[in-house]
């Protein structure tokens, strides 16, 4: 017999006598009557119950069955007389009358009545058919819909019912029915319906224990049994009935040994199978799968494997949907599947590189739960995110940085410092909106973390990099860049909003750890910003004049130059018209934009008035309006919201307490120098676009102080200040004035040549008495100039000359005196010291002799005269410049006397070509300076000495690209074509193109260029280009073919950025002006006939380039060139010029670019390290061995990889700075041919070694500047000498008479063009290894793997797709300081020039 526990409290019942009966009641009535069933059996009833029939009521029924039901709650197992007495009625009420009664509450009675009975009767049931034990458990899982409603009054009952099946366990019967399974269905289904959020937790729990004793003691789990208990899983249902959810779901993990085979075997069926059809279920097997793991992973043990077939399915939208779940199992945040299932972990990040854009991109966005959930993934998906940040779909390379950015928002730590490196590379994006992304995201962490200090040190140090990334960004061309990093800066790395104090301290302190190139960038924005705020104010200006046909072109033009400061400068030139039109007519809208530009303008007036004017172009009616857009980012740019009177004070402020020693300086990570140095650099930059803020008292008597400061970089910052803000002084200011005049008198009589300068400037900028004030410098300095002592002339000289330009009309004169006398006489003409016999080509500024220093400033002074006269009454610019012309011809030594280093000569001749450059400038000047004087000047950009190639190549650009040069002097770019570093090369590349591009887009802004164009249009440097390649001393002989290579490849140089457009038919002006220069002859030598042929060759050179380059060349010219008579002769009425005078084989030579063979002699040299130089190197003069191998490294196609930052000595153990620090080898000249032809088959197996405009040679890094002196031996003991030519550029000259024996005895003969190392008497073999030439590259592509990275200006990763990063010049730290040259030249200087204006510098002057 089967005992079973108490069931749950008896419900009381009213028995309709005015009792109550409970269960523990005995009833004591006198048994009633038995009647007959329909079967003959005779049934009991309870006492006091009447026979229940069909004739009675259904309330006479109910009330009857409560008493049958009071009955038997109260009977147990062990009741064996009434379990044989009220066997009759048990069979009764399962009859049909019972089951099928219309009224519930009859229903439900019988259903708690025939629950008793099973637990009376248990373990077996008093029903013997099968039939009718099916009928009664549907009738009883029918009546448990009755447990919805718990606030039914019945609700207890039907509670009871639920209690007594689930204790009881009345189900398992059914387990020997064939149809259980239905039955189980029925219940679950209903279950799974009827439970709500108002039932308790013991409702759920008989539930639970109902169903899980069917699903535990059962021989299995069919589908569609399954398929009740799954439903509640899919997130369609699991939202209707949370509750059903939850129950399914406890039920699975209570169950889960029974019934994960049942599961397993319905995920086989649909993912292995595709049998879709065993299961309604089928389509949503994932979203199971996702819920099942959730609920409990061993539910899943068998599926796993399953999911990594499906991940190699051949279905596109098969592998996403697989993908998609994968990535919220493996990503939830208490998943431990990636270290439990390690196969499909790896099978899953497979998926990352999926050919099927949808999944590479779910994968990437699974990414940042997983690295947000998961940090100890990272190390894995690191690789997988770096192949995706270049993935030629952009929306992957945006998901990429999402992910990543999202990731470091939530914790910097989830990201590494290479996830960060992909969000760093993709700010160079093709794509705008991953670089904006990228940027964006940067900027939001820098926010988080550097500024609000969110985690302390330790991560606003591993994200300190990003303030200087994202301002290196300004320096890209695209103005969508430049406006996002102004909207950086003034929202995340200074934000704006923030009080003055925190404001100004914030940029303080970010100003002194920037690196040196995100503080140009800065600079280069603000001046933007201003150059800006002059233009509108220019435009409002205009307005103020009346109309007329002039005004309305200036204001056009006006226009067009603020659109380009705009987003798609195309729509922005009509919103900017609507603009203007709008300013016409609206004169309180013209008054509130003068305001926002006004120089005293507050940044709170600013907010208020970009408010106003933004409020008043509103249109309520247009939600999106994009001419308010546009009209926003103009005032955004305008508007000074950082700067202002108040905010100088504060920063002078803070300034003063670094110098007080009671700043944050440490706090913040810069040293209180670092602070004090860097505030002052600030403020000097501030002092050119917000000059007036600085008017007061108290700021000046900061800078006073930091006047009297022992660092000379602060009191050079401070006296710059002065002088851009200081016009007000003398007036408002006397105090501050009588403090002023002492100091600066004293700087420019004895302080560093920078401070004179700025001193000069700054007596002149701002004192009405200015010419007193000046000579009282300028006499007792003139009187006191003593050559003996040259280290105490460099300041006076810098003061002189500046006086002198500054004030011609009264220094003039006096100055001439002190030129011819000292300057010229006393200083340059004599040489007083021996300089050291080191053979470097190049010193450090520190090295450099005082003298040299002193000689640099005088042939400075000479120029600054001149530059102040403007004339040449006198003839002294002529005498200068034969002054100059003969430094150029001596190599820098103007004595001749041998005395000076090879570093100080090189020194010199730098001074020297540029100061003939700096001449170039004055119209008056440019006009006497000779061909053959600029041909020398031009020359310069082919020395021998690395930076004299470098610092002059810097400033050549930057005159041009202010249009302060003559366009003849672009043409002196080409020849870098023969610069053999290739750095130089890209930089003069750069510079041409900025060229360019500047001097076309001045021509379209400027209708009146038209009539200049043969000085602005670029097309015209071509006949100079030639004339200049056609006095090239390397061009001597018109027919040799490698020389015609190194014509064709300069000519190209130029040509190759000319015709990337094809402007105007400009291929076919090109054309014309070639063909028009073989109709005249060379103005310079006229009359000889070397020099025309030299000139017509080149031209038949450059008519072969342009043929072979173009196919547009033979269109018609749209108009006639015109040759400058300077250069090129009128032509003659009966002259013409038919001849070809390069022959038809040496035009495929030239085209197929077939490299010359190298002549090689003997000779072994070890390398030295430098940083990334390849610099000329001299070499024999004789044609047999022009040019000679290094070594063996530099012949083959591994030449160009001295580009390494380290400084490793070579394995000889000598550094640059020794002497002599090659091994000479004397070789025969019997000798010559076989080394040369063995040493040319092993360059033949290398492959073409020889680069494009490349036929200088490199020398092994480090030994670009050392000169050598070779041994000297007696000539006869090994041969006749080799023949030595003069360097590059300075022409051979008459030698002194102490020389003429020597050259005799060497048989020198003087020749012009560049200088070859001289053979020692000895030995015809021995060379001047350490600057001997090595072959060039000539097919760049077809470098060995082998070879180091060379680092090119133009930086981009080859993808081949969109993925590339944008051809751009990094300026970011890590970068060689070599491949920054082109921001130096570019940005806008405030030292070392005379125009040295913020507001001037880089734009055009004509």
């Amino acid at each position: 017999m089967l005992h079973l526990p108490e069931l749950h409290e008896r419900p009381v019942e009213d028995c309709g006598e005015g009792k109550f009966i409970t269960s523990s009641t005995r009833m004591d009535f006198p048994a009633t009557q038995p009647k007959p069933a329909a079967d003959g059996k005779i049934i009991y009833y309870p006492p006091g119950v009447k026979e229940i029939t069909d004739k009675i009521t259904n309330d006479e029924v109910v009330k009857r069955l409560k008493m049958v039901v009071k009955t038997f709650m109260d009977m147990d197992q062990d009741s064996e007389d009434e379990k044989q007495q009220y066997l009759p009625l048990a069979l009764h009420l399962a009859s049909e009358f019972f089951l099928r009664n219309p009224n519930k509450d009859v229903r439900l009675l019988v259903a708690c009545c025939l629950a008793d009975i099973f637990r009376i009767y248990a373990p077996e049931a008093p029903y013997t058919s099968h039939d009718k034990l099916k009928d009664i458990f549907l009738f009883i899982t029918r009546q448990l819909k009755g447990l919805e409603d718990t606030k039914s009054p019945q609700f207890n009952r039907y509670f009871y019912l639920l209690e007594n099946l689930a204790w009881v366990k009345s189900y398992n019967i059914c387990f020997e029915l064939e149809d259980c399974n239905e039955i189980f269905i029925q219940l679950f289904r209903t279950l799974f319906s009827v439970i709500n959020n108002s039932h308790n937790q013991k409702v759920q729990m008989h539930m639970l224990d109902l169903m899980s004793s069917i699903i535990m003691e059962g021989d299995g789990v069919t589908q569609e049994l399954l398929d009740s208990i799954l439903i509640n899983l899919i997130p369609a249902h699991k939202n209707l009935n949370k509750q059903a959810f939850d129950l399914a779901k406890v039920l699975l993990k209570r169950t889960v040994q029974t019934i994960e085979p049942c599961i397993a075997n319905f995920f086989n069926q649909v993912l292995v199978l595709g049998k879709s059809s065993v299961s309604d279920l089928s389509e949503h097997v994932f979203d199971l799968i996702q819920e099942l793991f959730a609920i409990d992973p061993h539910l899943l043990l068998s599926v796993m494997p399953q999911l990594e077939f499906k991940l190699k399915s051949n279905d596109g939208e098969e592998r996403l949907a697989v993908v998609r779940l994968l990535a919220k199992l493996f990503g939830s945040k208490d998943s431990d599947l990636a270290t439990q299932n390690r196969p499909l972990w790896q099978c899953f990040l497979g998926r990352f590189n999926d050919i099927h854009v949808p999944v590479r991109l779910e994968s990437v966005k699974f990414a940042s739960h997983c690295l947000m959930n998961h940090p100890d993934l990272a190390k894995d998906l690191t690789e997988y995110l770096k192949v995706r940040s270049h993935d030629p779909e952009e929306a992957i390379r945006h998901d990429v940085i999402v992910t990543i950015i999202t990731a470091g928002k939530r914790d910097l730590s989830l990201v590494n410092d290479q996830l960060l490196g992909f969000v760093r590379e993709r700010t160079l994006d093709k794509r705008w909106r991953v670089r904006k992304e990228a940027m964006m995201g940067l900027a939001q962490l820098y926010k988080k973390y550097c500024l609000h200090a969110e985690a302390g040190k330790d991560a606003a140090e591993k994200v300190s990099w990003i303030k200087d990334k994202l301002l290196h960004i300004y320096y890209q061309n695209s103005i969508d860049d430049k406006l996002l990093v102004e909207k950086i800066f003034a929202q995340y790395l200074v934000p704006h909003n923030l009080e003055t104090e925190e404001r100004m301290k914030c940029l303080y302190y970010l100003y002194a750890s920037l690196d040196p190139n995100a503080v140009k960038a800065l600079n280069e924005m603000w001046k933007c910003q201003n150059m800006l705020r002059s233009h509108v104010r220019e435009l409002l200006d205009l307005h103020k004049q009346p109309t007329s046909e002039a005004n309305s072109a200036a204001m056009f033009g006006k226009l067009m130059t603020i659109a380009k400061n705009l987003p798609d400068p195309g729509k922005a030139q009509d919103f900017v018209k609507k603009f203007n039109q709008v300013l016409g007519d609206d004169e309180k809208l013209r008054s509130q934009l003068e305001l926002l530009i006004s120089p005293t303008c507050s940044c709170k007036q600013a907010d208020v008035c970009v408010r106003e004017i933004a409020r008043k172009l509103a249109n309520p009616k247009q939600p999106t309006n994009p001419f308010l857009e546009m009209v926003k980012f103009l005032l955004e740019r305008i508007a000074p919201v950082h700067i202002d009177s108040e905010a100088i004070s504060a920063l002078v402020k803070l300034m003063n307490k670094s110098i007080e020693g009671t700043a944050d300086d440490e706090e913040e990570g810069v040293s209180p120098d670092t602070a004090i140095r860097a505030g002052l650099e600030l403020l000097k930059v501030l002092s050119f676009t917000h000059p007036t803020s600085f008017h007061s008292a108290e700021t000046y008597e900061s800078l006073l102080q930091c006047l009297r400061m022992e660092d000379d970089k602060v009191a050079e910052a401070a006296i710059q200040i002065f002088r851009n803000t200081g016009h007000k002084i003398e007036t408002d200011l006397p105090q501050i004035r009588s403090t002023l005049i002492p100091i600066l008198h004293q700087k420019a009589k004895r302080g560093t040549p920078h401070q004179a300068k700025q001193a000069v400037h700054c007596i002149h900028a701002i004192f009405s008495n200015k010419e007193v004030q000046l000579a009282q410098i300028f006499e007792p300095l003139s009187r006191s100039l003593n050559a003996d002592v040259p280290e105490q002339l460099i300041t006076p000289l810098v003061s002189l000359g500046h006086i002198s330009m500054l004030a011609p009309d009264q220094f003039a004169s006096p100055m001439k005196s002190v030129v011819a006398n000292f300057i010229v006489k006393d200083l340059l003409m004599n040489d007083r010291s021996t300089g050291e016999k080191n053979g470097k080509l190049w010193s450090p500024d520190e090295e450099v002799s005082p003298e040299v220093l002193a000689k640099v400033q005088a042939i400075k002074l000479l120029v600054r005269w001149l530059l102040g006269m403007k004339n040449n009454q006198s003839k002294s610019a002529n005498s200068t410049l034969r002054l100059l012309s003969a430094m150029l011809v001596s190599e820098g030594d103007l004595t001749e006397q041998k005395r000076i280093s090879k570093s100080d000569m090189s020194r010199l001749r730098l001074a020297a070509g540029s100061a003939i450059m700096k001449l170039a400038q004055e119209p008056c000047y440019h006009e006497i300076i000779t061909p053959e004087q600029f041909q020398l000047c031009a020359l310069v950009i082919n020395d021998e000495c690395y930076q004299v190639r470098q610092i002059f190549a810097q400033k050549l650009h930057k005159a041009l690209v202010k249009l302060l040069l003559p366009l003849e002097y672009m043409a002196i770019f080409a020849l870098c074509a023969k610069d053999p570093v290739k750095e130089r090369r890209a930089h003069a590349r750069q510079c041409l193109l900025k060229n360019i591009s500047i001097r076309r887009e001045y021509i379209k802004q400027n209708p009146m260029a038209n009539e200049k164009l043969l000085s602005l249009l670029p097309e015209y440097v071509v006949p100079y280009m030639i004339h200049l390649l056609a006095h090239d001393p390397d061009f001597t002989k018109p027919q040799d073919v490698d020389q015609l290579r190194d014509v064709k490849e300069c000519l190209w140089f130029m040509l190759e950025v000319l015709m990337t457009k094809n402007e105007n038919n400009s291929h076919a002006f090109m054309k014309k002006m070639a063909e028009n220069i073989k109709l005249t002859r060379d103005a310079q030598s006229p009359d000889e006939p070397k020099a025309n042929e030299k000139l017509y060759t080149v031209c038949d050179v450059a008519l072969c380039v342009i043929n072979s380059k173009s196919a547009l060349c033979n269109a018609d010219s749209p108009k006639d060139p015109v040759l400058p008579t300077k250069f090129f002769t009128q032509p003659e009425k009966d002259f013409c010029n038919d001849r070809n005078y390069i022959s038809e084989e040496t035009r495929v030579l030239l085209l197929t670019g077939k490299p010359k063979p190298t002549a090689v002699l003997g000779t072994v040299n070890k390398p030295l390290s430098a940083t990334g130089r390849r610099p000329y190197i001299r070499t024999t003069g004789s044609e047999t061995g022009s040019n000679i191998s290094v070594n063996s490294e530099l012949s083959s196609s591994a030449g160009n990889r001295s580009r390494e930052q380290s400084s490793d000595i070579s394995e000889t153990g000598v550094s640059e700075n020794d002497e002599n620090p090659v091994r000479i080898i004397s070789v025969t000249p019997a000798k010559t041919e076989p080394v040369k032809k063995e040493i040319n088959s092993e360059q033949a197996t290398q492959g073409n070694s020889t680069e494009r405009g490349k036929k200088r040679t490199a020398t092994a890094s480090g030994t670009e500047n050392i000169h050598q002196k070779p041994e000297e031996k007696n000539v006869d003991e090994t041969g006749p000498s080799l023949a030595a030519k003069t360097r590059r550029g300075r022409p051979s000259k008459p030698e002194p008479q102490g020389t003429t024996a020597k050259n005799e005895e060497t048989n020198k003969p003087p020749v012009r063009g560049r200088k070859r190392a001289a053979v020692s008497q000895e030995s015809p073999g021995s060379i001047e290894a350490g600057n001997a030439k090595a072959p060039k590259q000539q097919d760049t592509a077809k470098k060995p793997a082998a070879a180091q990275r060379q680092i090119d200006l133009q930086r981009s990763q080859v993808l081949g797709s969109d993925g590339d990063s944008l051809l751009e010049i990094d300026s970011s730290p890590e970068y060689s300081q070599n491949a920054m040259d082109l921001f130096k030249a570019c940005g806008s200087s405030q030292e070392d020039t005379e125009d040295t204006e913020l507001a001037e510098g880089g734009f055009l002057k004509v």
